[in-house]
């Protein structure tokens, strides 16, 4: 069970933190710094390395957790939610990946920044909406049953 649970902080981490970084760190300093061209493509292969780094910590995050709420008999509530929440988080990296990030890959290489750009701003309503909702899951699971 203790590798399960190290496997599983390990994996949010990754991914929470990533995001926290890429949101509100990364895109704010070049969105200001430098022009469509190379912030696309900056930012493109960014996604490129850290998108790979994610579907490893889903990978980490749902076989953990399915491993430790197996242990568990009847999960409490707060981790059912932290499930759902995770279950909700995985759905929209997926259509992250498979929708915008695709099209960002595509306006590049095209230089087509007008429609890159548009994917990137999907890409970042998206991510700040997972953000908040992977913060969130964290707090639930370090609060507990505290949580409800």
């Amino acid at each position: 069970m203790i590798i399960a649970k190290f496997l599983h902080i390990l994996g949010f981490t990754v991914w929470v933190g990533g995001m926290f970084f890429a949101h509100n760190a990364l895109r704010p300093v070049v969105a200001v710094t430098l022009e469509p061209p190379q912030r696309l493509t900056l930012l493109s292969g960014v996604f490129t390395k850290f998108f790979l780094w994610v579907w490893i910590s889903i990978a980490l995050v749902f076989a953990s957790g399915m491993a430790m709420m197996a242990g568990m008999g009847k999960p409490p509530m707060h981790v059912m939610l932290m499930f759902v929440l995770g279950v909700i988080m995985m759905l929209i990296f997926a259509h992250i990946f498979f929708a915008p990030y695709r099209r960002l890959k595509r306006a590049v290489a095209a230089q087509d920044w007008k429609t890159g750009g548009a994917a990137m701003a999907t890409i970042r309503k998206l991510v700040a909406i997972n953000l908040v909702i992977g913060l969130l899951t964290i707090a639930i699971g370090a609060l507990g049953p505290l949580a409800l």
